[in-house]
């Protein structure tokens, strides 16, 4: 279980050196074998959590725990350590490295190519294409996206963060990241989502709003509840 504890973030306004408060007092239980997805209105901290709860920020004030550990001052390296594996919004170009590597390096081993197409299928990609090219610039934003949900897959580990999985993705690709996710139920998985579909396969959803409590229930509650907020509803994508 991942627990927030009055976290709170902030920064300072470069213009005016007051300080902007991005996340207020979050009080929040994320379960394990569970699927979790967050959602709310652009600029209300979902990205922030996300970095929050990897170590790539640490926070203004409150305490993150994981299994009843405090993990508030560990980096990204340690969190990966202990099993937390994530993949951004926007994925990270390396160039000189194939795909195959990359998937490699992600999973600690040498795999054999039909490993690798494993990790590849579930993301809507076939290996014999891919495996071999470099991870650069000649890779649309869709399929770098699809090869960073397979690294995440090939490191592995207990706890899944996912920043809007479903950007860049084709239909036929959606409908199976839609699989790979109810597939990873036994993990912790943590999705920030705008995708109607994914919220409707989550067994948690939690509404975050810029500097309020965020709003947490399952499915069955939190879904009329968001078909009645024009704000959020507004901006959730069916396909």
């Amino acid at each position: 279980m991942i627990k927030f504890d009055n976290v709170r973030f902030s920064v300072k306004d470069e213009k005016t050196a007051e300080e902007k408060i991005i996340l207020n007092d979050v009080n929040l239980e994320i379960r394990g074998s569970n699927i979790t997805a967050i959602t709310g209105h652009n600029g209300g901290g979902k990205s922030t959590l996300v970095k929050l709860l990897m170590g790539m920020e640490k926070p203004t004030a409150g305490k993150i725990y994981y299994k009843n550990k405090d993990i508030t001052s560990l980096g990204v390296t340690e969190r990966a350590r202990l099993g937390f594996s994530v993949a951004f919004q926007q994925p990270v170009r390396f160039k000189g490295i194939t795909v195959g590597k990359l998937l490699e390096l992600a999973s600690g081993r040498k795999r054999m190519v039909g490993e690798l197409c494993e990790y590849l299928s579930a993301v809507g990609l076939c290996a014999k294409d891919y495996v071999n090219r470099e991870v650069d610039s000649t890779l649309s934003g869709g399929e770098l996206k699809r090869i960073e949900l397979a690294t995440a897959l090939a490191k592995g580990g207990d706890v899944f963060i996912l920043d809007e999985p479903e950007a860049g993705i084709d239909l036929w690709s959606f409908e199976e990241l839609i699989k790979t996710f109810s597939s990873l139920a036994d993990r912790t998985v943590i999705i920030v989502t705008h995708q109607k579909k994914i919220l409707e396969i989550a067994d948690t959803i939690v509404l975050l709003n810029h500097g309020t409590e965020p709003q947490a229930g399952t499915r069955e509650q939190m879904l009329p509840l968001l078909a009645e907020s024009e704000e959020v509803c507004g901006k959730l994508r069916r396909n």
